[in-house]
């Protein structure tokens, strides 16, 4: 199988400049899904140039509000052009099921027609007020300069363009990494972005591991910002690169969401079936790849045993299978690292005492399912405790634990006591309560009664380990600016401070 160049510096498409290459597997099956450009330190390096270039002396950060707003609907379009091919390959790539990458097709989308909204609608500055008619004083934004987005192997697509969009938006220019083990969906985006008529060298992509082309960026003296979306570990050793050179840092790094429900949100039938169905979704989504995902189920003490019992059944139930395939509701981990740690997560969480509801294994083979594929067992731990591995680590797999509590303080107490604070719900029929819990939450997103949506319109990042700025909304867009106050002096004379 021949390579494909993945590496995209100043508008033209090259190999590795060491010639490395790296082969991307299906994680449905192991096999290999293509050969792609294995970038380095040199790589990483140009790619920072061309960025600098464009941005110093190119026409993009200069170029009128209006027709970078016009750009990124362009984008929009093209995407919902693509949309059957790039939930294809995001499918295949993630492991994900079709119908999860048509829905990241369109998230990706809107994010594109958001930000291009958000910067059409802005005024030209904030007027200050400076106690004087004689002085005219304004605060404008500027783009930050240039840009290394590194993005994670679990939403390849939509976590670039939670980058990408606002960057543009704001007029800067970037270097974008995405993880070595998905980047096929992003080429495809890089792809578009020239299409829709992006100058050269203001969109450039290395592909390439985090060691040495995420560090490289991140240390990288022409680099003005690096945002990342990882984990903890990677995040803390890309803050520490960007400190040297004091750059501006914007990290999302996962978390451990607790999803609480109150015995009053299964008040009858349809209150039980919702809440029960919520938890499959806040776990099972994505195989659990998911940085917001509820892994931790936190019920009220009487719910316990009817609630774990139905939510195992249903869970015994997922179709598990080749993402592509019809019908398949689960598709695989993405690698066989990611199997691995699920697995040692799960055995761990028994050694300490949990006890395991459904799941816990490979399933048998299928024709869905190749024996070589990265598949695991939708997983229910119960009797959890707050001490266990399993409770306090981010699992990024299909495992759902389960505590229980019995008054609504402990509930508070036990969702907050976290290092992480990312997302979280309530789910209550008692409005006031469920209302007065979120408002206690240390979570930067909180549903009620709900589980995983999100609005580009709405900030996104968390509290405490889980990161440091945000994303989307108003405040996503700042991230990618700088702030100026221009103050005007309509009359001006001397102080005389000084006699002279």
């Amino acid at each position: 199988m021949s390579a494909i160049e993945t590496i995209h510096i100043d508008g033209h498409w090259r190999p590795a400049a060491s010639g490395g290459t790296r082969e991307i597997l299906d994680p449905a099956d192991a096999t290999v899904l293509a050969v792609v450009s294995e970038g380095g330190v040199e790589d990483t390096d140009a790619a920072v140039e061309a960025a600098r270039r464009a941005f110093d002396t190119g026409d993009w950060p200069r170029t009128p509000t209006a027709e970078r707003a016009a750009l990124l609907r362009r984008v929009a379009d093209l995407l919902q052009r693509d949309r059957e091919e790039i939930a294809l390959i995001e499918s295949r790539d993630t492991g994900k099921t079709l119908e999860e990458g048509r829905v990241d097709v369109d998230d990706v989308t809107a994010a594109f027609r958001y930000f291009a909204d958000l910067v059409t609608n802005e005024s030209g500055g904030r007027v200050v007020d400076a106690g004087s008619a004689d002085v005219h004083s304004v605060v404008v934004h500027e783009p930050v300069g240039v840009c290394a987005l590194i993005t994670p192997w679990n939403y390849p697509l939509l976590q670039a363009s939670w980058k990408i969009a606002p960057a543009l938006a704001a007029g800067n220019t970037f270097v974008l990494k995405p993880s070595e083990v998905t980047p096929l969906s992003t080429a495809h985006l890089m792809r578009l972005l020239a299409e829709a008529g992006l100058p050269d060298g203001v969109a450039n992509l290395v592909t390439g591991p985090g060691d040495p082309v995420g560090a490289r960026m991140s240390s990288h003296p022409g680099v003005d910002l690096v945002s990342f979306t990882g984990g903890l570990v990677s995040g803390t050793k890309v803050a520490a690169a960007a400190a040297a050179t004091v750059k501006k840092v914007a990290l999302e790094l996962g978390g451990k969401n607790p999803n609480i429900v109150f015995a009053d949100a299964c008040a009858d039938d349809e209150g039980f079936d919702t809440a029960v169905d919520q938890a499959l979704n806040a776990a099972f989504i994505h195989s659990g790849q998911v940085c917001s995902a509820g892994s931790r189920l936190i019920l009220e003490e009487s719910l316990h045993d009817r609630f774990v019992t139905e939510l195992a059944r249903r869970a015994r139930r997922i179709r598990l299978g080749r993402g592509t395939e019809p019908g398949v509701e689960c598709g695989p981990l993405v690698s066989q690292q990611q199997l691995d740690k699920t697995e040692a997560y799960v055995a761990s969480a028994l050694a300490e005492g949990a006890v395991l509801r459904c799941g816990g294994k490979r399933p048998e083979p299928s024709e869905t399912r190749p024996a070589t594929g990265y598949f695991y067992e939708p997983t229910v731990l119960d009797r959890c405790t707050r001490e266990m591995r399993v409770v306090r680590e981010e699992t990024f797999g299909p495992i759902l634990t389960v505590e229980t509590f019995r008054t609504e303080d402990e509930a508070v107490a036990l969702a907050n006591d976290t290092e992480y604070g990312l997302a979280g719900a309530v789910f209550s029929g008692d409005t006031a309560r469920a209302r007065r819990v979120a408002a206690r939450l240390r979570h930067g997103t909180v549903w009620i009664n709900d589980y995983h949506p999100y609005l580009p319109q709405a900030e996104w990042g968390g509290f405490g380990k889980s990161g440091v700025g945000r994303e989307l909304g108003p405040t996503g867009l700042d991230e990618y600016r700088e702030a100026k106050h221009v103050y005007e002096n309509l009359r001006p004379a001397p102080v005389r401070w000084f006699a002279g």
